[in-house]
């Protein structure tokens, strides 16, 4: 779980009030004052940060719980403060500047308990470079962040992202946001195993093939369905092809009407997905991730109809590319050619139990046929 710090040290008087009780409500993990008598009085759920960056260090440090210091700044390193003062837990601060900075900061990362980091250039190749050189280091590295939308790039940099954000909020608001930002996860979902119960080619109409901006594994594509209660995995182009070379970025997903699954229970249709839109992948297993969509082809093809059952009686539809290259996935990752699906056949299914309306969610009377 990647950790959100609130930095309050220059937060308005008259709004900090109201965007602690708010960073409180919403379990934030640690606040961050300047001042040990900011911090006093909060409950033990959130861990006090005192950083007092251009002050000097107070003679007590009260109940606070972390001390991030900076060596230029108050003349004294994390190590000798942590032997003076054994019941808190030092880190350091690193402006990251230059070539000698960021080297400071890969040294922090390595050895400290708690890196601060803040990054003066817009590029993330030095935070990078310094979440590499931690790799296998027992402490946490904070970077500090701008806004909500750079939060979120810093906890995906380099795949593993930072340990934690550190964000002085603007406005109520900004600290749910940042948790929501942390603690967002794509679902695992329950997979079913539908038999198909009979093919229809069903003429010309326009299919979307979805090109992402992931490489997509062999076991992984999108759920795709004619209808919001029912979706049939279909696999992304990474087996190989007699005639064409592997497109593993792709998913023949299906006719433009169809429906597939967003990010936050949400669906789209594939005539909707733009370049920049998210989509989930999911594999044989129900696992899923975030994928951005990096075109989407939309052109006239011949199509067919599949239909299929659940164990529980309920009918999925999808309308594909009528075409052999074209495929599903089913138990196991067997790869399926869509032509070549008889009565009998088994593929994997998702069958979303609510209703839509305008892609979100709904409990309310829909019938789909």
């Amino acid at each position: 779980m990647k950790l959100t710090w609130l930095d309050i040290r220059a937060t308005d008087q008259a709004a900090r009030q109201a965007i602690v009780q708010e960073a409180l409500h919403h379990r934030i993990d640690a606040l961050v004052a300047a001042d040990p008598a900011d911090l006093a009085g909060l409950p033990p759920t959130v861990t006090k940060v005192l950083f007092p960056q251009d002050r000097p260090l107070p003679e007590d440090f009260g109940e606070v719980d972390v001390v991030i210091v900076d060596p230029l700044t108050h003349g004294v390193t994390p190590t000798e403060l942590a032997a003076r003062h054994p019941e808190i837990e030092f880190g350091r601060f690193v402006e990251v500047v230059d070539a000698p900075t960021l080297e400071l900061a890969c040294q922090s990362a390595r050895t400290e308990r708690w890196s601060v980091l803040l990054f003066r250039d817009p590029t993330k190749i030095p935070l990078e470079i310094v979440i590499a050189a931690a790799a296998g280091a027992s402490g946490s590295l904070i970077t500090v962040a701008q806004d909500v939308e750079e939060a979120k790039i810093i906890f995906g940099v380099l795949e593993h992202g930072s340990d934690g954000v550190m964000l002085a909020p603007q406005r109520v608001g900004d600290a749910a946001q940042l948790i929501a930002a942390a603690r967002y996860q794509t679902p695992t979902l329950n997979l079913t195993e539908l038999t198909v119960t009979a093919t229809t080619h069903v003429g010309m109409g326009e299919r979307a093939c979805v090109d992402t901006c992931s490489y997509l594994r062999p076991d992984e594509g999108l759920l795709v369905g004619s209808h919001s209660k029912g979706m049939i995995l279909c696999v992304s182009e990474t087996h190989p092809l007699p005639y064409m070379p592997t497109r593993p970025f792709r998913v023949n997903a299906g006719a433009i009407h169809s429906y597939t699954l967003a990010q936050n229970g949400r669906t789209n249709y594939l005539s909707e997905l733009q370049a920049g839109s998210k989509v989930l992948a999911v594999d044989v297993k129900g696992q899923t991730r975030p994928v951005t969509v990096g075109r989407v082809k939309i052109e006239s093809r011949p199509l067919i109809s599949v239909d299929a059952v659940a164990p529980d009686g309920r009918t999925v539809n999808l309308i594909l590319q009528d075409d052999w290259h074209v495929r599903v996935l089913g138990p196991g990752g067997v790869v399926l050619n869509s032509t070549e699906l008889k009565p009998g056949d088994t593929v994997l299914g998702y069958l979303p139990s609510e209703d839509r309306h305008v892609g979100y969610p709904i409990n309310e009377f829909c019938l789909e046929k």
